[in-house]
């Protein structure tokens, strides 16, 4: 039977509240430069009043990737959790307008509100994030529902969603649903520190994927080794390895055969959504059939499409880009 989607993502629902600082104003509201840091609900809303010419979009890593699957003409679906307040009832129209299906309505009720996370973006185009995770990480397995991951070719996981019980509860959920209906399913680990804190658990889970996306540190923390032990461990327990390594080129190994993607280094804008768009070529070439190194290559060239502009999702067409690229 043909599936809804081709591709549903399971991630949290974070509004991007974007704004350029120097870093004399990170200093002065004592932001790290660079990282990601979680603020509390009060921490947020002075940084939120901080900000001047804020530009909202809606974020979060999966939901970056699948809006940009729905810029390359693919049917995409959304599980996460938004209040419904303004930035909620905001979030949902806009992926909607994206293309993206937003499976579960906006939440009513005393809940906590919709997650935000606040961007600097400094003249040498680093991010300093801070983020209120709010509503979004109370994702749990009643978000999973039947008919959306059923009808789902692909399941796609966000790892930062594991850091809670309820997370978990959700993703063995939703691979037990995609999966019973013939479905396939992947996470992108999202964070060296999600994977140490989970380890045991993650490295039994990746066993019953179908593939796993990660970076270099990633990977390491995953294995407690060095990379290229770390990844000969992955192929033998999980389906699909993918290894992105800064400008270090792609590694793809799926049994007996790895593909080694080489990166043209650019000068980034704002490297905001890299990872994630990375993830939208890959699964791009991984639904429609690609070869592991054209898959890897449409990768790799909807990561240098959006860290040549501010803001974490595709503008230009993706479609025309790998037509350039002779991809597709």
């Amino acid at each position: 039977m043909t599936k809804t989607y081709q591709v549903v993502g399971i991630g949290n629902a974070i509004v991007d509240v974007i704004t350029q600082a120097d870093d004399n104003f990170l200093e002065m509201m004592g932001i790290e430069k660079g990282i990601m840091q979680l603020v509390e609900q009060t921490r947020g809303e002075v940084l939120y009043g901080a900000m001047e010419n804020r530009v909202q979009t809606p974020g979060g890593s999966v939901a970056n990737t699948l809006a940009g699957l729905g810029n390359l003409g693919l049917k995409t679906g959304f599980i996460g959790r938004v209040h419904d307040d303004a930035l909620g009832r905001f979030y949902a129209a806009e992926m909607e307008t994206d293309g993206t299906a937003f499976v579960n309505p906006p939440v009513a009720g005393g809940e906590l509100p919709t997650s935000r996370s606040m961007i600097f973006v400094s003249p040498d185009g680093e991010r300093s994030m801070n983020t209120y995770l709010g509503i979004s990480s109370e994702i749990s397995s009643a978000d999973v529902t039947e008919s959306a991951a059923s009808s789902a070719e692909i399941m796609f996981l966000e790892g930062y969603l594991y850091d809670k019980d309820r997370g978990k509860q959700a993703f063995n959920h939703a691979v037990k649903l995609t999966k019973a209906a013939g479905g396939k399913v992947g996470i992108s680990l999202s964070d060296p520190f999600c994977v140490d804190r989970h380890r045991d658990d993650f490295r039994t889970f990746v066993r019953e994927l179908d593939f796993v996306i990660g970076n270099e540190h990633e990977w390491e923390s995953l294995y407690e080794t060095d990379l290229s032990s770390a990844l000969e461990i992955a192929a033998a327990e999980c389906g699909l390895v993918v290894c992105t390594r800064g400008g270090g080129g792609v590694v793809l190994v799926q049994g007996e055969e790895e593909v080694v993607v080489p990166v043209k280094r650019v000068q980034p804008v704002d490297t905001t959504g890299a990872g994630d768009q990375f993830a939208t070529g890959f699964l791009y070439g991984y639904a429609t059939g690609q070869s592991l190194e054209v898959s890897g290559k449409m990768g790799c060239v909807a990561a240098a499409e959006v860290i040549s502009h501010i803001g974490p999702r595709p503008e230009a067409d993706l479609k025309e880009l790998f037509q350039q690229a002779g991809l597709i």
